[in-house]
């Protein structure tokens, strides 16, 4: 298949239509390269607290309120152009006031479409200092891996992607390809997301799809600088590339970065590979009990 990795700017826009406009516009470019899986980054939707005007979007909570007033128009949106395109699409996630799971307060979610509709929808569920501090978005509640005609797709959002424990339990659900958007300020966040992600593909022995904001945004509280470049990895084993970065754009060039992927190149490394870390990964388990502090000695005086 191929993946469309997406470096993300956020734009102001006077209206709706200009939103609609601009994301047919980015979803018609992948598609017409052929592209099959098109993955939009963290935060991608802030760029709608625009619609709410200045003093609105320069506001943290009201951004965050904003933005989700007009979650349920772009998920129509979305499915729409999954359907006409005939492709899958992680939107860019955004805040949504879930009453049910976490009160008064957002999570950061992000919703996968298919040509038949939304697939489904994950919550990001480890949360920044700056979410947790500053926005007070709030985690979600467990992963999901999705079943779809392109393969098992599991997404770990931007901080997510830093923990080894939540890319085990997405590959050992079946995982093939693992999404990471991601918005970071500094190169310093975006190079923790890389790592992670890279890491992630290593250690799973899957695909992993990097799609990052980039530019400036001084108007949109929360998402004034933020520093990327969209990337595709896998393992750096036999039918990966021995760098495992099948792709990569240029740091904070806004665009679409495009990879061929392969099902089967993942099911023949985790077979057949150089090295077999996800089969090997529960032989860690035994050691964890065995770690013993060696001091240091002390000369004689």
């Amino acid at each position: 298949m191929k993946i469309a990795a997406a470096a993300y700017p956020l734009d102001w826009f006077e209206s709706w239509v200009d939103y609609e406009t601009k994301i047919a516009a980015w979803v018609a470019e992948a598609a017409g390269q052929g592209a099959e899986l098109l993955v939009f980054p963290e935060y991608g939707a802030m760029e709608l607290a625009s619609l709410g005007g200045r003093a609105v979007a320069g506001d943290l909570e009201g951004a965050l309120r904003e933005v989700d007033r007009h979650k349920p128009a772009s998920d129509a949106m979305h499915a729409r152009l999954a359907a006409h395109h005939g492709v899958h699409i992680l939107s860019g996630s955004g805040p949504v006031y879930d009453v049910a799971h976490a009160g008064d307060r957002p999570v950061n979610r992000a919703s996968l479409f298919g040509p038949d509709g939304v697939i489904g929808h994950q919550d990001k569920v480890m949360m920044t200092r700056f979410e947790r501090e500053d926005w007070h978005v709030v985690a979600g509640e467990g992963l999901k891996v999705f079943d779809t005609a392109l393969g098992r797709i599991g997404v770990l959002i931007c901080y997510d992607g830093e923990f080894p424990l939540l890319g085990r339990a997405m590959a050992e659900a079946g995982a093939e390809i693992l999404l990471v958007p991601s918005a970071t300020e500094a190169l310093a966040g975006f190079t923790r997301v890389r790592v992670g992600a890279m890491a992630r593909a290593l250690e799973g022995q899957m695909i992993a799809v990097h799609a990052p904001v980039v530019g400036t945004a001084p108007w949109c509280a929360g998402m004034e600088e933020n520093t990327g470049r969209a990337s595709v990895y896998g393992p750096p084993d036999r039918g990966f590339p021995p760098t495992g970065i099948l792709a990569e754009g240029t740091l904070g060039a806004p665009g679409w970065v495009y990879a061929e992927a392969s099902r089967a190149a993942v099911a023949e490394v985790r077979a057949d590979g150089g090295v077999l870390n996800f089969r090997h990964w529960p032989e860690q388990v035994p050691q964890l009990a065995r770690v013993a502090q060696v001091r240091r000695r002390r000369d004689k005086a």
